[in-house]
Parts: structure tokens; C-alpha cells; sequence
């Protein structure tokens, strides 16, 4: 996610941050520097030209050049006006109270990955409490109707859907079924295509004149980078959007589409696709994902992503088996699995400060994981509740039943011996903890 730009403002930074003083020249080179990152990184040129214009002017200020530390000075300036171009602050979906009915409209070009945004907004609304129904208007692209029906049945949500071509209809029917049925937020799904065209726009024109939405909001790839950016100007003076949601944005390293949008069309960036699971959805803060661009991570997504995964009961739970060493390789299953829930491992690598813009996807060997959750998935209950039973021949089952080799199964057993001595050293010793916290704090 981003790597690129990342890797450019990390090398600027490690630069002006080692200089004993900073000078005009020095701003220049890096600023010029940074220029360059944005224009590779497919970013508006006009865009380009103002943010650097008001950098070099706010850097080069007197305050700046004699602060007790320039270099973090100099970087605070250019992470506010990332903060800037990205939209300053978040901004949540206008939606009205939990008894009326709220409507929100995606459009989008086809590709863009609008159907699946859908599901994944649905999925999140129910979790907030909310009751949403899935509205299938898009009647073009060959089974986009079956597609949002077997999302809507995997996230328990129900699809709305009409055997009829007439989109209109579709959407006004879906708003009539959705207040009988004390549904409070629908989401319509509606038709994308390969280009913008004038049809294309009179349906959705016609469907916002049906159905008078609280959110018409536009589904972008960020990987099109600046044909999302001219995608997104030419739907807001035809429909007058609310906001955008940029799909693909884990697999997105340059960020232009993101760094472009609210400066150019005005509208906010409301959530970002970053994976292919339901749950890989994400409000977009514009402050966090700055720090990201700068390589400076961002550990308070990461934090909230664990509090997703791991719930408070089962974590007591948890201190307690390793203070009285009970902690099983079942446990340790579980452990593996919170983490596989909490996203992709290069993501999660990329939050944490100091590893942002260092790590690339082949430095995370993601394998070890998957071989130890194989290893124990092969074993019984007993075994998992007592590895001491495991014995030399149940050792060549468990190797064959995992696809792996003796080896491997003595390797597992031996570190998972190690941990649970290490958790059980550390449970005991406060002054451990309270270092371990320390030093962890240091990173905020």
C-alpha cells in the first residue's frame, strides 16, 4: 500500500533530519524531491504546484530555521499539507437516525468494484447496529443481480432484486419495501460501464430524482490513479456527489487517485477497499493515512483492528492460562487465527512506526504462519490440549497429515515450548511488563 511514494519521503526525511542545520538550499533539494514523488506517483500537476509553492514558503520560514529541530519541524509542515490534500479531517456518511430511512446510492464505472463495496458497507452498518438492505440495480453487466445476492446471504443481509430491465422501477420498489419492512439504510447498487456515457448518466440522474438519496457516492479504482480523479470531476457536475470510495487500495503504490481527489473535485474520500474479505474496509482518516505516506506508520488503525479481533473476556481469559501455564497449542491456534483476521501481515507490517516504507512484500515470509496453523489443525483435541502425548509416531501423522516433515513438527513443538516458558516468565514478572509497556508506549 503506497510503497513507493512511502519509500521517496522516508529517503527526504532520514536526509534533512541528519543535517546538524537546515538551510534554504536544503528545503529546496527536498522539497524538489518530494515534486518528483507526487508527479510519479500520478498526482494533479496543478495540485502538485501549489502544495509545493506553500511548502517551500512555510519551511522557509524564520521559525523554521532556527527551531531547536528543523528536520522534525520540516516534517510536521509537510504532513499537515498531506493532511490538507488528502481532506484534513474524517468525514462520516450523513445518515439520519435509526427510525427513518437513509438511502445511499453508489455509482461508479464498471470494473471499479461497486457491487462488492456494497456488501462490505452493508456488513459494517449492520455491525454499527444499523438494519440495511441491499438494493440490486444493476440490471446491465451478465449476473451482477446474483452476485450482490450471494454477498447479501453471506453477510446476513437482505437483497432486494425485481426479473425487470427497468432500473428505475427497481430502486423506487426497493424504497417502498424498505420502510414496510423497518429497513433504516439501503444501499442501491447501480449499474457501471466501460466509459462515461450520456445513458449511463440519465439512468442514475433518474434513479436520483426516484429515490432523493442522503449519500450519492462515487466507487473508484485508486490504482487509475488520475482517470479516477477525472472519473470523479465528471460524475459530481452531472450528479453532484457526496463523497467517493476508493477500491483496491492495498495493491494502490503510487496514491495519486487519493492525494488528488478532495483538492480537485471538492469531495471527501468516505472508505477505502484494502482486500478482497468483507471485513477489509476501512473509514478513511485523512491524518492516518498521512502518516503512512510518510512512513511514519499507524498504530492507531492497528490498535483498533486488534480490539476488532480480540475480545476483552477471552484476552483475561488468556493472562490467566499463561500465568498458571496452561496455554495449549490450541490457544495458540487461536492466537494464529486473530492475526490472519486482522488483515494481511504486509498491511499490519506497514502501520507499525519504523517499519513503514522498510518492508517490502518479499522481506514477509507469510508461509511459516500458514505451516504452523496446518501443523496444528492436523493434530487431535487431546494433543492440542497436551503436547506432551506427542510422541515420535504421532509426530509422523501429524507431519503427513499437514503436508509437512517430522522436522517441521519437532520445530513447532519446541518453539511453542519456548513461548509458553517466556508467557509464563513474563506473567509473573511485573517489572517485565512494565518495561515491555514502556517500550511500546515509545512508539506513540
Amino acid at each position: 500500500m503506497l510503497e513507493k511514494i512511502t519509500n521517496t519521503f522516508s529517503d527526504v526525511f532520514r536526509k534533512i533530519t541528519g543535517k546538524s542545520t537546515i538551510t534554504e538550499k536544503n528545503i529546496e533539494e527536498a522539497v524538489e524531491q518530494i515534486k518528483i514523488a507526487l508527479l510519479e506517483a500520478d498526482v494533479n500537476l496543478r495540485v502538485v504546484r501549489r502544495f509545493v509553492n506553500s511548502t517551500i514558503e512555510e519551511a522557509k520560514g524564520e521559525k523554521v530555521l532556527r527551531a531547536v529541530d528543523p528536520g522534525q519541524q520540516f516534517i510536521k509542515i509537510v504532513h499537515d499539507k498531506i493532511c490538507a490534500l488528502l481532506g484534513d479531517e474524517k468525514k462520516d456518511l450523513q445518515l439520519k437516525g435509526p427510525d427513518t430511512l437513509s438511502i445511499i446510492v453508489y455509482v461508479g464505472l464498471q470494473g471499479a468494484g461497486k457491487t462488492t463495496a456494497a456488501a462490505k458497507l452493508a456488513a459494517r452498518l449492520k455491525k454499527e447496529g444499523r438494519k440495511p438492505l441491499l438494493a440490486a440495480c444493476d440490471l446491465v453487466r451478465p449476473a451482477a443481480v446474483e452476485q450482490l445476492s450471494v454477498l447479501g446471504e453471506k453477510i446476513g443481509v437482505e437483497v432486494y432484486k425485481e426479473d425487470t430491465k427497468d432500473a428505475v422501477k427497481v430502486a423506487k420498489n426497493a424504497v417502498n419495501f424498505a420502510k414496510k419492512n423497518a429497513f433504516n439504510t439501503l444501499i442501491i447498487d447501480t449499474a457501471g460501464r466501460l466509459q462515461i456515457d450520456e445513458s449511463m448518466m440519465d439512468e442514475i440522474a433518474q434513479i436520483k430524482k426516484a429515490v432523493n438519496p442522503d449519500e450519492l457516492i462515487l466507487v473508484a479504482d485508486s490504482m487509475t490513479g488520475q482517470s479516477a480523479v477525472d472519473v470523479a470531476k465528471t460524475f459530481d457536475e452531472k450528479l453532484s456527489l457526496t463523497g467517493v470510495i476508493l477500491t483496491k487500495f492495498d495493491s494502490d503504490a503510487r496514491g495519486g487517485a487519493a492525494l488528488s481527489l478532495k483538492s480537485v473535485t471538492g469531495k471527501p474520500i468516505l472508505f477505502i477497499g484494502t482486500g478482497e474479505k468483507i471485513e477489509d474496509f476501512e473509514p478513511f482518516h485523512p491524518d492516518r493515512i498521512a502518516s503512512r505516506i510518510l512512513g511514519m506508520g499507524d498504530v492507531v488503525s492497528l490498535v483498533e483492528k486488534a480490539q476488532e479481533t480480540i475480545d476483552l473476556e477471552e484476552a483475561e481469559a488468556l493472562q490467566k492460562k499463561m500465568a498458571s501455564n496452561d496455554f495449549t497449542l490450541q490457544d495458540m491456534l487461536e492466537q494464529l487465527q486473530r492475526v490472519k483476521k486482522m488483515g494481511p501481515m504486509e498491511s499490519l507490517m506497514q502501520m507499525i512506526p519504523g517499519l513503514a516504507g522498510q518492508i517490502g512484500d518479499q522481506d514477509i515470509d507469510t508461509s511459516g504462519m500458514k505451516m504452523q496453523e496446518a501443523i496444528i489443525l492436523s493434530m487431535t483435541k487431546k494433543e492440542r490440549a497436551n503436547h506432551l502425548i506427542i510422541g515420535p509416531s504421532r509426530r509422523k501423522r501429524i507431519a503427513k497429515g499437514s503436508g509437512t516433515c517430522v522436522a517441521d513438527v519437532n520445530k513447532l513443538i519446541k518453539q511453542f515450548e519456548k513461548t509458553r516458558l517466556m508467557m509464563k516468565k513474563m506473567s509473573k514478572n511485573k517489572g517485565m511488563q512494565q518495561k515491555m509497556m514502556q517500550q511500546f508506549g515509545g512508539m506513540f
